[in-house]
């Protein structure tokens, strides 16, 4: 999927939510940004993860025959369904299948207001990673001028082509690692690599960070027995003495050596923006009791998702309001 959309020009196609996303973006998502509510648009940094939404308990359908007054019951024709995208999928909070839609939301994550800035409504069957490929390109269709530098995800996304689709961008993924795919791996000649891409050295010791080179996007790793210039190893893995040192290359493996490493400072101060997503989510689904509703089409779940954020970005400039008065009158 992912080299199809890569391979493809792009072109602008047309959209069912292309009206309800005009007057979202020019009348909400453009003035938050005016008032610096989503951080630095020209680089922004986005969260993405994905959210089951019920809708009811089974799947409902109509009958269009007359199997039924012809005394044949159950019978295999046709029917009309009132809500035909969509089916069953796992809710992994609730630990239970779920009737419905995966909503996908895509948040600024340096925005102090968690403000949402693209929904992407699909199956409940519909993977995070799938909705992620699909939501940037709709996205991007409608804010063609916004620059994307970071993206913040969990490990649903952690899959190589999703790296090298980030990498093509020019974006700087934060995605942690998936924990299923643990155990050390083979690198070059006799280094192996951590799950969490640090080389491990022939004593079986984390190699020590020792810098990023960004003009050649590699970065250095040395001996970790290394002191005062000194290798205190009994089997040293090199005659130099400035010890053994390794480097990784992003482009050899985007997701083991990313542009920045994980567990890292930078890292960690960046990638704990990334629960500002679920924060949106839960404003949606618990404060404004998005699944509360009872239709049976997805145009009026749309709309309902639609005003429940346009919502969000009004509290955000009402809260605005009400600092701006109250830093005011302590002045006076």
């Amino acid at each position: 999927m992912v080299n199809r959309i890569l391979l493809r020009k792009s072109s602008v196609n047309p959209l069912p939510t292309d009206l309800f996303m005009s007057l979202f973006q020019e009348q909400f998502v453009q003035v938050s940004a005016s008032l610096g509510l989503l951080g630095d648009i020209s680089a922004l940094s986005v969260a993405g993860d994905g959210t089951p939404v019920r809708t009811a308990a089974f799947l409902r359908s109509k009958r269009v025959c007359e199997c039924r007054e012809r005394g044949i019951d159950p019978c295999t024709c046709n029917r009309l369904y009132s809500q035909p995208d969509c089916n069953i999928g796992w809710d992994s909070h609730r630990n239970c299948f779920y009737f419905g839609y995966h909503l996908y939301m895509l948040t600024a994550s340096n925005s102090h207001y968690d403000l949402p800035l693209y929904p992407g409504l699909g199956r409940a069957s519909r993977h995070d990673s799938v909705s992620l490929i699909v939501s940037i390109k709709e996205f991007e269709q409608y804010d063609p001028d916004w620059r994307w530098k970071r993206v913040l995800l969990d490990a649903a996304h952690d899959a190589m082509p999703i790296y090298r689709y980030f990498e093509s961008k020019g974006i700087i993924p934060f995605i942690d690692l998936n924990k299923r795919q643990t155990g050390n791996k083979k690198y070059k000649d006799d280094i192996t690599v951590s799950p969490e891409g640090v080389p491990i050295c022939q004593k079986g010791l984390a190699m020590k960070n020792d810098g990023n080179d960004h003009t050649r996007a590699r970065r250095k790793y040395r001996c970790p027995l290394m002191q005062s210039g000194v290798c205190t190893c009994d089997s040293p893995c090199s005659d130099s003495s400035y010890g053994r040192c390794v480097y990784t290359y992003t482009k050899d493996n985007p997701r083991l050596f990313p542009p920045v490493a994980r567990n890292s400072d930078e890292w960690n101060d960046v990638y704990k923006h990334r629960t500002t997503v679920e924060r949106s989510n839960k404003r949606e689904k618990l404060d404004y009791k998005l699944e509360a509703a009872r239709h049976r089409s997805t145009k009026m779940w749309l709309i309902r998702i639609f005003g429940i954020m346009m919502c969000q970005h009004l509290d955000a400039w009402y809260q605005e309001i009400e600092i701006d008065l109250t830093s005011t009158l302590l002045v006076a």
